[in-house]
């Protein structure tokens, strides 16, 4: 008897960890009928065959058991299936848009207010022996194109099922529990797809804003939630987005192709002014005006928009820039970009790990090996065509495409890509010195050591008593420079800048890095219950500030608090938060030290 009551905790442990694992694994239906099959077989055979075997044959008869539950979870694996353009139930097939390449139809909203057209293609498939090759002029098709599907995400590393649920649940408090959500999305090289959100109904000339997404040029969709335009279209924006090129297909570089093709190493980046150049030639069928374009990123999507305005290819294809959390003008940006020596170093070595000769044996190599390299492609670099020098030399001569520029960044930033870091009063400036060398102690000396908000730890972070300031100084290096970096830049052209500080704590992501997205973009409502009366508010004056911006170029307007430009007050943000109005920037006195670090990062480059 007490065998079987030892039996009936494991097999319930079992089953927990079994529905456990079906859920956040969004397993199919499938999988819950055969689990629970097994398990009632098992129940069932125990009394009147298996407890009557000899101990070697029941422990035989268990190992079946876990076999089998494991071939449970195996053949019901989520299905792949295209992301609708419309949540729910939409409204209906759209009037024909006649484009460059032929007839395509989308989608309304269930109210009609929005259509919705998603999976354009904008440039052919990068593709056998166009993988490594700038974007090339999308093939044209016969009859009306569908478009009321997503297309595919750009290739990556996919997250597991399992690991993916409990991020929604234990940092982004989003999970929900469905029956209706056992599959996942497809993805593929072939995704050079754009979406395009508009106001129903007949247009003439309507801003545009054209959204590039973030995921450090690793990883991303352009169907997230948080940045679906819908809510900016109802607004009088049609919004554009699109995937492009990542990780090792987007800014692999190597030296043959540069002999070659003249560029290598930032096809991601050519892949967002491939798209650029189609909302240049079809936006206007939408009823958008192609000569009020504005540009946003968020991450880096930030850093590219910031790269878009040195391109030499770029020019002409937008008029302002919209950047959060992210951008390259530093002389030697602290991320997501590289030295060309740098870039085709790492692409000789996923030349080696995969014993490809050259780049054309490469090519051969199956897409999702390859996207496995252990590698990292996070960067773009100078090739001397997409960027012809390092971006804040433009910035030095003038030649950068934004007229006006509104950019800004989070109070915690960095605490979520330092969670398995522990830093204590002990080691703080040994880490601190990783990244700013000698540098080190002055900055520690303005951010004294203090343990993390507890509103933003997390049970996973190492935590420590230095890891809030820890927390805020990388947070600074990392994103508030850049913006104070790059709105100085701007200001000294007399080109207007506005710069805000996200500071709002909510019941999601609060002022993390990505944190304003959804009030940005007014999706607070897709996750309602993580959001009050209070953030609801703040989403609207950010979006009334975008929008403003997004249609005349200054973010101001009746009824809103006085937004005031960098040009008319050095050193002051616009806190979004509790509170909306000016402030100084928080890391005002932390930015001269980083300016030295620039100077010297830059000066052992320039001597290489």
């Amino acid at each position: 008897m007490k065998l079987k009551v030892g039996l009936w905790i494991l097999l319930i442990v079992l089953a927990i960890v079994m529905v456990l694992l079906l859920e956040l694994g969004k397993h199919t239906l499938l999988g819950w009928f055969l689990a629970a099959a097994v398990f009632a077989g098992y129940i069932l055979a125990y009394d009147r065959v298996i407890a009557m075997q000899p101990i070697a044959s029941r422990l035989g008869i268990f190992a079946l058991f876990l076999a089998l539950l494991f071939v449970v979870l195996r053949v019901s694996w989520p299905t792949l299936r295209f992301v609708p353009a419309v949540d729910g139930d939409n409204g209906g097939k759209t009037e024909i848009v006649r484009v460059e390449q032929g007839e395509l139809q989308g989608v309304y909203t269930a109210d009609k207010a929005v259509e919705v057209y998603a999976g354009i293609p904008y440039a052919a498939p990068p593709v056998n022996e166009l993988r490594w090759q700038p974007p090339q002029t999308p093939a044209s098709w016969e009859g009306v194109r569908n478009c009321d599907t997503f297309g595919p995400m750009s290739m990556q590393q996919r997250t597991n099922t399992v690991i993916a649920s409990l991020t929604d649940i234990f940092i982004y408090h989003t999970y929900k529990i469905s029956l209706k959500d056992n599959w996942i999305a497809p993805m593929s090289e072939d995704s050079l797809y754009l979406n395009v959100w508009k106001p129903a109904g007949e247009l003439e000339k309507a801003p545009v804003l054209v959204y590039v997404h973030g995921g450090s040029l690793s990883t991303g969709q352009p169907w997230y939630s948080e940045y679906n335009g819908e809510s900016l279209a109802r607004r009088g924006v049609i919004v554009v987005n699109f995937a492009y090129r990542l990780n090792v297909f987007g800014y692999y570089a190597d030296a043959a192709l540069l002999e070659q093709d003249g560029t290598t190493g930032n096809y991601g980046l050519l892949d967002q002014i491939a798209a650029l150049e189609w909302v240049q030639k079809n936006v206007a069928a939408f009823g958008g005006d192609p000569d009020n374009v504005t540009l946003c990123g968020e991450s880096a999507g930030a850093s590219s928009v910031n790269a878009l305005c040195c391109s030499p290819l770029a020019k002409g294809l937008f008029r302002r820039a919209i950047a959060e959390s992210s951008g390259v003008t530093p002389k030697v940006p602290y991320h997501t970009f590289r030295t060309l020596e740098d870039a085709i170093r790492t692409g000789n070595m996923i030349r080696n790990e995969f014993d490809a000769k050259d780049v054309n044996a490469l090519r051969s190599v199956d897409a999702v090996k390859l996207v496995q390299t252990r590698h990292t492609n996070d960067s773009m670099t100078v090739d001397g065509y997409a960027l012809t020098e390092q971006p804040w030399l433009t910035y030095e001569k003038g030649e950068n495409h934004e007229e006006a520029l509104l950019n800004g960044f989070n109070v915690h930033e960095a605490d979520l890509f330092s969670m398995f870091k522990k830093v204590t009063a002990e080691n703080y400036t040994a880490v601190v010195e990783k990244t700013l060398g000698e540098r080190a102690g002055a900055a520690v000396a303005l951010y004294p050591a203090a343990a993390q908000d507890t509103a933003y730890h997390y049970f996973i972070d190492l935590g420590g008593d230095a890891k809030g300031s820890y927390d805020r100084l990388l947070s600074a290096i990392w994103f508030g420079y850049s913006h104070y970096d790059w709105s100085r830049r701007v200001a000294a052209e007399g080109r207007p800048v506005w710069e805000y500080y996200f500071t709002k704590d909510n019941g999601s992501l609060g002022s993390n890095h990505g944190g304003e997205l959804p009030y940005a973009f007014g999706n607070l409502h897709r996750h309602a219950w993580l959001y009050d009366a209070g953030d609801e508010a703040l989403s609207e004056t950010i979006m009334e500030f975008y929008v403003n911006f997004i249609k005349t170029g200054d973010p101001n307007g009746d009824g809103l608090p006085k937004w005031e430009s960098v040009n008319d007050a050095p050193g002051q943000v616009l806190e979004l938060g509790e509170n909306v109005g000016m402030i100084e920037d928080p890391h005002l006195a932390l930015y001269p030290v980083l300016d030295e670090d620039q100077e010297s990062r830059w000066a052992e480059i320039s001597n290489r």
